[in-house]
Formats: structure tokens, C-alpha cells, sequence
């Protein structure tokens, strides 16, 4: 079907319904068919509309969500390469050499949906093929899966942004402007027809960037790993762990509302993005609470009271800092350091950093720790010895 335009036959076999289904909502100004015939555009407005009826949405509202642009940005799929499914799972085992069962393993991990292996592209086989080749290259399946999946979240959430983003500062606007549904969609479709191309060059320039940032910081971290600590088991490392949120952020919310306390929050992760030491980053965020790790402990302990002495505006970050063992997977980590380094964050208070004792054995000699004692935090059993860090007054 490549080059020409599909019947409305095809095109309601795509999208799921009859063809007089299909010619009804044409008629009735639902789907608007334009001369040149169906679009990719005009096939993914007819999948919306689908949608909308099967969760019940009468013809009159989906109609004039049309009229007013509600459903305009669905005709930016025309600029998206969408194949037809060409392969099932046993040909596309065949033609990339990768057993059926390791497919749906890839796909899984990439976030695929269940079923999309009954729906395999040429594009996909692409993308196996490619699998197939990093594999034979000599890159351990475990390790293959766990970049699977770091790619399938990340790249789901800047898609998803992509699309809110452009919603909330593209989209919104033009429908507040009172602009026509077809006018609407024609202005987005070149928008988004100019920023497209953009999009796979700049996070290929950022990959490279970051790519290179994190080797030479791994060699770094080789290089003065301390040689008389005991060797770990595959998969784990040896990490600094901080956790940082906003004392009273709870409060801020109920008294300032939510646009204030979301400010306050932007304003903190962005502060702490723009201060950390080279070897550290931000792992998540969840809320207003922030995890950082950083293979240099000396470091990250001088970020946390340098960072708390900038602060000045409240809420008030509270700091706890703890240095371990970790378990490394999917770009994340695990165990129970990390779920120390969190109970000793949640023991500080706003404006304080409070550390453990490998913190203290690290730390320079322009730092003071105040001895808090030997404390039993939530979910364990042996107390920490627990400090509160600060900079020795000159």
C-alpha cells in the first residue's frame, strides 16, 4: 500500500470498524476526508474517534471536539513513519536469528505492550537485528536486557513530555485563540513538520555528550577506587548515596497552594542539578524529594553542606548522606545502603546534613561532625552512628 491512498476499506480495517461505520462519521463531519483521500493524519483522527466511542463518547461531543481542535494534534501521526505489520514472530525469529522467546524478552523490557508481537514491523525487525548484532558483538544478555530497559523508560518519558508539552504550550493556546479544528491542525502539522527532524540530532549530540562524560568519570573512579576495600560481587558498586527533600513541603502545599510548592520544588531540583560535583547525578525525583548518587564520597558530603549554605529561602532542604554497597540494575540502585541513606535523610532537619561514619572517615579536613550517637532508624535493626556536618568556622 506504500505510494498510494488506501480505500476506506483499508482504512477501517485499520482503525478497527466497518467501512459503513467508517462512511457515517465522514458524512456526519466526525472524521473530515479531505480531496487528496485518506492521510495518515486523517487515519489517526478515525482511530481517536474509535477510541472516544468505545469509551462511550457520543458522536455530537466527538463532532464538536473536532470543530474546535480538540483532536487536532492527531494529525501529526501523518509525520510519523507508522508501517503496516509485515512479520510474525516466528519470521521475525527467522530473519534475525534471535529465538522467539529473547524477542518478547526485548520487547518487554523496551515497555512494549503484550501484544506486539502479533503486529511486528519492518522497523522493528530493524531494531532486532540490531539487538542481534550487540549480542553476537559480546555484550552479556543481562547486561543487554537492563539497556533495554533504561531506553524504553527514558525514551518513553521524553516522547510522553514531547507530546504534554506541545499540548500545554502549542495546543491549548491555539484552542483558547478560537482557531477553526482543520486551521488548527494544518498550523501544528507544520510545527511539528519543522521541530520533528530536530529532535532524533539533538539527543544523539546529548547521548555523545553524556557518553563521553560518563567513561572518563568511570576511569576516574577506577583509578582511585580504594584498593584495600574488598573485592564486590558482579552487578553491585560502591557508592555515595544522598537523599534531599524540602522540610515542611507539605505545609508550603496547603498554605501557598500547589503552583507555589511545584515552584518551590523546580526551583530546588534545578539548584541541585546546577551544584553537584562532576562524578555525581540526579538518579529520580519523586515529588520534592531527590536521590543523588557519585562515586566520591569526599565530594558529595562537601556538595551537601555547600549546598545547604546557599540556601536560603524556605522551605529548607534537609540532607542525609551515606556511603555503601549498592546493587546496580536498570540504571538505578538498590539494597539496603540506599534504604539507609533515605532513613538518615528523613532524620535531619531543614538547613542540616546529616551524615554516617564512612561520610566522616572521607571527609576533608575543612568540614566539622558533630557526634549525634548511635541512632535506630526505621526498618533496622543495628543502630547507625549518625553526625550532623558542617563547615569549621574560620
Amino acid at each position: 500500500m506504500t505510494g498510494t491512498t488506501p480505500s476506506t476499506a483499508d482504512v477501517a480495517r485499520r482503525v478497527g470498524v466497518t467501512p459503513a461505520t467508517l462512511k457515517r462519521w465522514v458524512s456526519g463531519g466526525v472524521v473530515p476526508l479531505g480531496d487528496a483521500g485518506w492521510t495518515q493524519g486523517m487515519i489517526a483522527h478515525a482511530r481517536i474517534v474509535a477510541r472516544l466511542r468505545e469509551r462511550g463518547h457520543p458522536l455530537a461531543e466527538i463532532r464538536q471536539a473536532t470543530d474546535d481542535g480538540r483532536l487536532a494534534f492527531g494529525y501529526a501521526e501523518d509525520l510519523l513513519r507508522v508501517d503496516e505489520p509485515d512479520y510474525t514472530l516466528a519470521e521475525a525469529a527467522k530473519e534475525t536469528g534471535l529465538e522467539p522467546a529473547l524477542i518478547e524478552r526485548i520487547g518487554s523490557s523496551l515497555g512494549f505492550s503484550v501484544s506486539w508481537t502479533a503486529q511486528i514491523t519492518e522497523d522493528d525487525v530493524q531494531m532486532l537485528r540490531y539487538s542481534a548484532a550487540a549480542l553476537a558483538a559480546g555484550l552479556p544478555l543481562v547486561a543487554f536486557l537492563q539497556m533495554c530497559r533504561v531506553y524504553g523508560q527514558a525514551l518513553a518519558q521524553v516522547a510522553d513530555a514531547e507530546v504534554r508539552l506541545f499540548h500545554l504550550y502549542v495546543h491549548e493556546p491555539l484552542m483558547r485563540e478560537g482557531i477553526p479544528g482543520l486551521q488548527m491542525a494544518e498550523e501544528m502539522e507544520g510545527l511539528t513538520r519543522q521541530l520533528l527532524p530536530l529532535a532524533s540530532p539533538l539527543m544523539d549530540h546529548l547521548h555523545q555528550r553524556f557518553l563521553h562524560h560518563f567513561v572518563e568519570q568511570d576511569v576516574i573512579g577506577h583509578m582511585e577506587s580504594d584498593l584495600s576495600e574488598t573485592q564486590l560481587d558482579l552487578g553491585r558498586l560502591r557508592v555515595a548515596i544522598a537523599f534531599a527533600d524540602l522540610a515542611g513541603y507539605t505545609r508550603l502545599t496547603e498554605e501557598q497552594g500547589e503552583e507555589e510548592a511545584v515552584g518551590a520544588v523546580e526551583r530546588f531540583v534545578e539548584a541541585v542539578e546546577h551544584t553537584l560535583p562532576e562524578d555525581a547525578r540526579v538518579i529520580k525525583t519523586i515529588g520534592d524529594e531527590v536521590m543523588v548518587v557519585g562515586s566520591d564520597p569526599a565530594a558529595l558530603v562537601d556538595w551537601a553542606v555547600g549546598f545547604q549554605s546557599l540556601m536560603t529561602e524556605r522551605p529548607l532542604p534537609r540532607i542525609g548522606v551515606h556511603y555503601g554497597e549498592t546493587l546496580y540494575r536498570d540504571g538505578d540502585y538498590y539494597g539496603r545502603e540506599v534504604n539507609l541513606a533515605a532513613r538518615v535523610a528523613a532524620r535531619s532537619a531543614g538547613g542540616e546534613v546529616i551524615v554516617t561514619r564512612p561520610l566522616v572517615d572521607a571527609a576533608g579536613p575543612h568540614l566539622e561532625f558533630e557526634r549525634i550517637g548511635e541512632v535506630r532508624l526505621k526498618g533496622f535493626t543495628d543502630p547507625t552512628e549518625l553526625f550532623l556536618a558542617s563547615l569549621i568556622d574560620e
